[in-house]
């Protein structure tokens, strides 16, 4: 009975559904300027009116697109920059943003108002200097690439190009491995089934976004399962490639940058130039 006790103590943290999935912080991990990237702060507001905060990371010209970046569920933007503000340097607009409840954003993080500010810096980035129709790259990294699925496919956004790192086919499904990975929630972890909410899940969504994508994904994943990441990419259409990293969870463009840094910006040239 005691054991039964603890099995659910450790699996009922899953029953809020995906609010489980946000680790936000308020504080500033890294300053931008200290490191000698000029950046702008954007504020704008969601659907629902909570207010919103972005960085803008600007070309030194004409932008060759402007790519949304999606950062992952720990922390806030300012600990997840560096991972996109690089394509800066390369000739596009890079606007990072932090979603509800993270860093000097208002409000609560909770799921279907995350997805709501997902759609809301999309509508945001073709309002940034040179950003134009068509020419918008949508970039999410583990957990905020699923956000940046539900909000291109739920809002109807046509970007250019999609590129997906880290990121998982279901909530459920990711649920499951984790509590799958310990010892103890090992035996519940079909709980997860039951008390994960499926909505906005990439799962129901990624059918409907036909642009080119790239998905990356390292083999040993121990954030998120590589076979997640493999399984999200059988599921979406073409045009597509699946891109194997070595190690890490979304370390593509950090520890391996000078493998996959080329390899991206000759993607997006291809996506552009149509």
């Amino acid at each position: 009975m005691r054991t039964a006790a603890l099995l659910l103590a450790a699996a009922l943290p899953l029953s809020g559904c995906t609010h489980v999935f946000f680790k936000p912080t308020r504080r500033i991990h890294a300053d931008p300027a200290a490191a000698g990237i000029k950046s702008e702060a954007i504020k704008f507001n969601s659907a629902d009116g909570t207010p919103l905060t972005g960085l803008f990371f600007p070309p030194a010209g004409p932008p060759k697109g402007t790519v949304v970046h999606f950062h992952g569920n720990g922390q806030n933007m300012t600990a997840h920059y560096p991972y996109a503000a690089w394509l800066a340097a390369e000739g596009y607009n890079v606007f990072s943003f932090d979603y509800r409840g993270y860093g000097a954003s208002g409000g609560k993080a909770e799921l279907s108002g995350i997805v709501e500010d997902g759609k809301a810096a999309l509508a945001h980035s073709l309002k940034l200097p040179g950003a134009e129709p068509g020419r918008i790259i949508v970039f999410g990294q583990s957990l905020g690439g699923a956000v940046a699925v539900a909000a291109v496919a739920e809002s109807g956004f046509k970007p250019a190009a999609m590129v997906l790192e880290g990121t998982f086919y279901s909530y459920r499904q990711v649920a499951a491995a984790v509590l799958r990975g310990n010892r103890l929630t090992w035996p519940v972890s079909w709980l997860a089934h039951l008390l994960v909410s499926g909505r906005h899940s990439p799962a129901e969504n990624i059918a409907a976004i036909g642009c080119p994508k790239v998905f990356l994904h390292a083999v040993n994943d121990n954030t998120v399962p590589f076979a997640e990441g493999k399984k999200l990419y059988d599921a979406a259409p073409g045009p597509k490639e699946f891109w194997e990293v070595p190690a890490g969870h979304i370390e593509a463009f950090t520890a391996f940058h000078a493998a996959y840094a080329p390899r991206l910006l000759a993607f997006f040239g291809r996506a552009l130039a149509k």
